[in-house]
């Protein structure tokens, strides 16, 4: 039974590579499951006084439960940012946990190139490759936590609600 579970586990992740081939996403083995990560292309400029950078890296974190081929895909998003300029220089740095749905693009300035990233496309890596394969995703815990709160707030708003009703009509 552990063959089967540790081939499981190595056909998904060839799948996975294979889907990710001649794309600019790069894959890492975790101790429990993988990494597929991408450098995010944000456009750098310089105004007349100040330099802006920002880097962004993208990591979509899965984690492989083989005995029941359920997987759980957590996106790690990390962002490093400065600016220089006459006022001083400042830096930022944040990382973020979850599930993150982003779209960007961006254009040169005179047209010549544009670049536009969707979190969607590493989702849709892993997902296509792990359906093929019979797996089913597990939600992480900070979307379920997430989802809890969301739902605790909704009651709370009902209730709010209801409340109002209540005593308007007394």
């Amino acid at each position: 039974m552990v063959d089967n579970s540790v081939g499981a586990v190595e056909e998904l992740y060839a799948r996975v590579q294979a889907a990710a081939e001649g794309t600019p996403y790069r894959m890492c083995r975790t101790e429990r499951g993988f990494d597929l990560t991408v450098d995010v292309d944000v456009p750098q400029w310089q105004e007349l006084l100040t330099r802006r950078r920002v880097s962004q890296v993208c990591t979509y974190r899965v984690a492989v439960r083989p005995e029941k081929k359920i997987y759980t895909m957590t996106d790690v998003v990390r962002t490093v940012e400065y600016e220089a300029g006459v006022g001083g220089v400042r830096l930022g740095a944040s990382v973020f946990v979850g599930r993150d749905v982003s779209l960007s693009s961006y254009r040169t300035l005179d047209g010549s190139e544009q670049y536009t990233f969707s979190s969607a496309e590493g989702h849709g890596l892993i997902r296509g490759a792990a359906e093929e394969l019979g797996w089913r995703e597990s939600q992480p815990v900070s979307v379920k936590i997430g989802i809890g709160f969301a739902a605790l707030g909704g009651l709370g708003g009902l209730a709010a609600l209801i409340t109002l009703a209540i005593v308007k009509w007394l």
